[in-house]
């Protein structure tokens, strides 16, 4: 297989407004991805092409080896694990953890009459462990934290054992220690030689996991930047997209960023 995601030439618009695009990128095998901009920038809408959720007004979309367009999407989101905040509102408040991350094995959302054999409630199991949430697996999802929830969905989101991992700002919304305890599960996961590659959407360079390889920098739908992470995540860069003049460090493992006085 050559990339894992290639777009190429797409555009994606709303009535007559051009939201994302013309763009042309491509993610291979073993990348951990970054994507970051301002409000408006297309992060989203990216991904969910990436995800198979949405189609391109123009160009062409490659996922796994397979055209979007071409290929039953049915078939091929279950091989890609995604998770956003829309997502997280189609999960039903009334099912147990265990279901939720279960039913994923179906790509459904929501206990209906299929089975599930020791393997499947082994590994639901295992990866709500691994995001530190066993103990919650008899509870109803609805009745979670918010942090709770992101690490039921991201565990939900590796039941199918995918190829790729899509990350809509898997930290939004949480405190301090909820931050950095989700930030260093995902990079112990993505750390494995066996873990899907991996892209994040973020909107904070502190919620860049450890660990990542590659970003992209996009600015009104247009990239502005791409490639390995220590080449793009520049002072000037970060000034030119965001629009502010910052003080950028990285003391060997992550990013951090503050307004230049």
């Amino acid at each position: 297989m050559g990339a894992l995601l290639h777009v190429e030439e797409v555009t994606v618009q709303r009535s007559t407004k051009t939201i994302l695009g013309p763009i042309t990128w491509q993610i291979n095998e073993g990348e951990r991805w970054v994507i970051l901009g301002p409000n408006g920038a297309g992060k989203t809408t990216l991904l969910q092409l990436l995800a198979a959720l949405i189609h391109p007004t123009q160009g062409r979309v490659e996922i796994l080896g397979e055209a979007l367009g071409a290929v039953d999407v049915f078939e091929l989101r279950p091989r890609i694990g995604f998770t956003s905040s829309a997502m997280l509102e189609l999960l039903p408040a009334d099912e147990r953890v265990m279901d939720i991350v279960l039913t994923s094995a179906y790509a459904i959302a929501g206990r209906w009459q299929e089975e599930y054999d020791l393997w499947d409630e082994s590994r639901a199991k295992a990866l709500l462990t691994t995001f530190g949430v066993r103990d919650l697996g008899e509870r109803i999802f609805g009745t979670l934290s918010e942090g709770e929830k992101k690490r039921v969905q991201i565990s939900r989101a590796l039941m199918a054992d995918p190829e790729v991992l899509l990350l809509d700002e898997p930290a939004a919304g949480l405190d301090l220690g909820g931050r950095e305890d989700i930030l260093q599960r995902i990079t112990a996961y993505t750390s494995d030689e066996h873990s899907p590659a991996t892209v994040i959407v973020t909107h904070h360079i502190e919620e860049i996991p450890a660990g990542t390889t590659h970003a992209l920098l996009l600015q009104q739908g247009l990239v502005m930047y791409s490639g390995l992470i220590g080449d793009v995540l520049t002072e000037t860069n970060i000034k030119e997209v965001f629009g502010v003049d910052i003080n950028l460090k990285f003391n060997g493992y992550r990013y951090f960023a503050s307004a230049r006085n």
